[in-house]
């Protein structure tokens, strides 16, 4: 079956920007749900609950029809809410280094306009999504993605990085309506150590 992974932090790590309160309810109630609805879904196909969720995302055409959705809807918001812990850390922020930054450079043209983008495209999202930095398997460059509800560049031969929830769960406790000043605040406690990781991998 598919567990609710470990916070790799406290929940008060990312205060002031993130609260305890919103991880609460984001990580207790929201991300272990769609956990259950997952494995519920799928308990009749043990072979299907065994696969890796990466693997679940990327084989759902062959799932049985019934299951898609399900697997889509349910194993998406699983994958993007891991990825968005992950993005992450109590001592995160600053600005990223060495390999990471020279791909963002040679991408965007500076870090500056990267940091535009990426939040023009949480801002502009309409509704409830996500924004995404992801390694473009194709062209071997670095590129943002805006998705609705459960999408991932997974899906689309893309490598994701890391990620930013524009859900409203997100960040309405902490921010209500203000999704500018919780985007602003991201940047605080990026983790760029993991996203730097996840690009050596991609890249390896």
């Amino acid at each position: 079956m598919f567990t609710l992974p470990d916070l790799p932090y406290a929940k008060n790590a990312l205060e002031p920007h993130i609260s305890e309160n919103t991880l609460n309810y984001h990580y207790d109630k929201h991300h272990a749900g769609y956990v259950a609805k997952l494995n519920t879904a799928l308990e009749d196909h043990p072979h299907l609950l065994s696969m890796s969720i990466d693997s679940l995302l990327l084989s759902h055409e062959t799932a049985p029809k019934e299951l898609q959705a399900a697997i889509l809807n349910n194993g998406g918001q699983h994958y993007n809410h891991s990825m968005y812990w992950e993005s992450m850390s109590g001592q995160g922020g600053g600005d990223p280094v060495g390999a990471l930054l020279e791909a963002i450079e040679e991408s965007f043209g500076s870090f500056d306009n990267f940091k535009g983008d990426f939040a023009a495209a949480g801002a502009s999202q309409f509704g409830s999504g996500w924004a995404w930095l992801s390694y473009d398997n194709t062209t071997g460059k670095l590129v943002i993605d805006k998705t609705l509800n459960a999408d991932t560049p997974l899906l689309k031969a893309k490598t994701p990085l890391m990620t930013m929830d524009v859900w409203e769960h997100a960040y309405y406790l902490d921010y209500q309506n203000a999704r500018p000043q919780y985007i602003n605040n991201f940047w605080e406690v990026v983790n760029w150590a993991g996203v730097s990781e996840k690009l050596n991998k991609a890249t390896a």
